[in-house]
């Protein structure tokens, strides 16, 4: 109805999103399981890649292959708010993602994560764990891990090796 407050967000599962195929993925289709959303770039115009990004893709991929059936999804969202690293399509990024780095993971449309535009999932996520420079996303490759019930349990900065998180991603897979 007019007039009434805008029903603020309760978990992950309360966002729609579109993919980078334009089509809409309602959160709530992960329920249950453990996510780790980040914000990344893929770098398509460099030829060399940077080593913080070799290293994410790679370590996010050991992490999707070995987690993925026992309960992990990995959510990515591209961006294009730092350096302007991002430039690319959906088709391009999801090409390349694909393809050199081999990642399966859902891909989302891209997004910004800081400012008046960002995503009302970004807002959300950065409203539970706040870094050191206040709210705000410093990079790509920022990190946040999701509990089954859709709550942020941590906030890892793109600094942080994706490996280091497995430990916590164990504890929520409830893997001994």
């Amino acid at each position: 109805m007019a007039g009434q407050p805008e029903k603020k967000p309760q978990s992950v599962y309360d966002f729609t999103l579109k993919d980078a195929t334009g089509n809409d993925v309602d959160l709530s289709f992960y329920k249950g399981k453990v996510l780790l959303i980040l914000n990344f770039l893929t770098i398509i115009c460099l030829v060399v890649y940077s080593g913080m990004t070799n290293s994410n893709y790679m370590e996010l991929n050991q992490l999707y292959e070995k987690y993925k059936d026992q309960g992990l999804e990995i959510l990515a969202f591209p961006c294009n708010q730092f350096g302007e690293e991002e430039p690319g399509t959906n088709d391009q990024i999801l090409d390349f993602v694909c393809t050199h780095f081999k990642s399966d993971f859902p891909i989302f449309d891209k997004i910004e994560v800081n400012g008046e535009n960002a995503s009302p999932l970004y807002k959300f996520l950065k409203s539970g764990k706040w870094g050191i420079f206040g709210d705000d996303i410093q990079w790509n490759f920022a990190k946040f891990l999701v509990d089954k019930n859709g709550q942020v349990v941590d906030r890892y900065y793109p600094t942080t090796s994706p490996l280091t998180i497995e430990r916590d991603m164990k504890k929520l897979l409830e893997i001994i």
